[in-house]
């Protein structure tokens, strides 16, 4: 498994029947995760002293009992700076688990010795595409949610990345692709991060099982030539790394060789010592 351990200003700092307890900066929360399936004693000081609590509703989704969270508060990670926000369906508007891939990514990046064109699809609020540009990538961003772009752009302008080559776009992914590749534009990195369950800005249907295999195909008519990562996130329940790892060889490995690889990525628990799982990641990477 690979860890996000390098957070200063986020922890998991427990976990037990179904949820979890964190610490955003200076705020504790509490909220559901589906991994916790088991129940141990709640000692650890978070569980009463709480900021915020995300309770599930059995009719489906849920609300906070917000006790002291803030409409808007700011956590940092190195030199990247994230808006958080108490949301609907449990989220804050950050996967900290994915700083694991930030990090890569950057290195990735700075290593290449050439400029490097990035297209980070399904880019929600900006993570991923804050971290290549830091790095000196050249980033297009695309999400269907006006709204996540927006906080995208204002993520930028909290890590002071506001002036880096970022193209921000309100667009369906597959159509974008789709688009990109008969007007001849072609990228050396391609971040996907797509939800198991969606809808386009048009209302079309996203189902991360029937249309993956689909979309990495259309992708490979808008890589360069010589194409540096693919990086392939998944939280679908059920969908091993290796299946993603067997769609990467089958697309981007049988045209361009190299190496591909597959793991669960995930968060420490302070209280225990333990891994929390928090979906997986598959790369495919220039041997």
């Amino acid at each position: 498994m690979r860890i996000a351990g390098n957070w200063k200003d986020f922890e998991v700092l427990d976990a037990s029947g179904g949820e979890k307890l964190e610490r955003w900066g200076e705020y504790v929360v509490i909220r559901p995760d589906p991994q916790v399936i088991w129940d141990t004693p709640r000692q650890a000081r978070g569980w009463k002293q709480y900021d915020g609590w995300y309770h599930r509703s059995q009719a489906g989704g849920g609300r906070w009992e917000n006790r002291r969270l803030p409409d808007v508060w700011t956590v940092a990670y190195g030199a990247l700076r994230f808006r958080l926000k108490p949301m609907g369906f449990k989220h804050t508007g950050l996967f900290p688990e994915q700083a694991v891939n930030w990090d890569w990514m950057a290195e990735q990046i700075r290593s290449a010795g050439r400029e490097i064109r990035v297209l980070n699809l399904f880019a929600y609020t900006g993570g991923a595409t804050l971290a290549c540009a830091a790095a000196g990538a050249k980033v297009t961003h695309v999400d269907a949610s006006r709204g996540m772009v927006q906080w995208a752009q204002e993520n930028a302008v909290e890590s002071g990345l506001r002036d880096r080559p970022v193209r921000y776009l309100v667009d369906d992914c597959v159509k974008f692709v789709q688009r990109e590749a008969r007007r001849g534009n072609r990228y050396d990195a391609i971040v996907l991060d797509p939800p198991s369950y969606g809808r386009g800005p048009g209302g079309e249907i996203w189902k991360l099982e029937d249309n993956i295999h689909a979309l990495l195909r259309e992708c490979m008519a808008v890589t360069s030539d010589d194409p540096l990562f693919i990086l392939l996130n998944s939280y679908t329940t059920g969908l091993s790394p290796a299946v993603t790892a067997y769609l990467l060889g089958i697309t981007f490995g049988k045209k361009y060789g190299g190496l591909v690889s597959a793991d669960e990525i995930g968060l420490p628990v302070r209280e225990s010592g333990l891994i929390l799982p928090c979906g997986a990641t598959a790369i495919w990477q220039r041997a």
